[in-house]
C-alpha cells in the first residue's frame, strides 16, 4: 500500500503522546464510540488519500518530533501504517505511537493488525467509554484504555508503558 487515507497531519502536537509529535489523523473507524472526540473520523472514505513519500517528507521536516498514529483507527489502514511505519524506522530514529480503539488481545489475533503491532513502541488501546471519561489521565480519554509497551509486551508478558 503506497497511500493512506487521512483526514490530517498535526505536527508539534503535545497531547498525542510524551513530547512534540507529528501525529496522522487517519479515515475510518467502525467503533463508533459515543463521546468519541474525532466522529468526523469515522467515514472510511473521508479526508484525501496521501502517499506514504509525501507523508515521510512531513515527518522527517521536524527532526525532534517523534510520530502518532491515530484517527479514526489506524488498525483499519493496517498495511498502509505498516508500509508506513517501516520507513519510520528505516529512515529516522522516532518512536510510533498508535491509537486503536481494538485491545492489544485482539490485535494479537489478525495478521496484518499484528505486523502493523510489531513496529509500533506504545499502543494506547480499546474503545473510548464515556462512562469512564477521565480527563486526568495523561494520553488517553477514559480509564479502560491502556498505554502499553508493546517491544515488551511482545516478549510474552503485557507490559504498560511507564513513561
Amino acid at each position: 500500500m503506497n497511500y493512506i487515507r487521512l483526514l490530517s497531519i498535526v505536527e508539534d502536537t503535545m497531547v498525542d503522546g510524551p513530547g512534540f509529535r507529528t501525529t496522522i489523523y487517519c479515515a475510518g473507524c467502525q467503533h463508533a464510540c459515543p463521546g468519541c472526540h474525532n466522529p468526523q473520523s469515522w467515514n472510511e472514505e473521508g479526508g484525501r488519500r496521501m502517499s506514504i513519500t509525501d507523508i515521510m517528507e512531513v515527518i522527517k521536516a521536524d527532526p525532534f518530533a517523534n510520530v502518532t498514529f491515530s484517527g479514526g483507527d489506524p488498525m483499519f489502514q493496517p498495511e498502509a501504517f505498516t508500509a508506513l511505519a517501516k520507513e519510520i524506522h528505516r529512515q529516522t530514529n522516532k518512536d510510533i505511537w498508535c491509537y486503536t480503539g481494538f485491545t492489544f488481545e485482539s490485535l494479537l489475533k489478525n495478521t496484518m493488525r499484528r505486523a502493523l503491532l510489531e513496529q509500533i513502541n506504545v499502543l494506547v488501546d480499546g474503545p473510548f467509554v464515556q462512562s469512564l471519561r477521565d480527563e486526568t489521565l495523561p494520553f488517553r480519554g477514559s480509564s479502560n484504555q491502556r498505554l502499553i509497551d508493546v517491544q515488551a509486551s511482545l516478549k510474552g508478558q503485557l507490559t504498560l508503558w511507564n513513561g
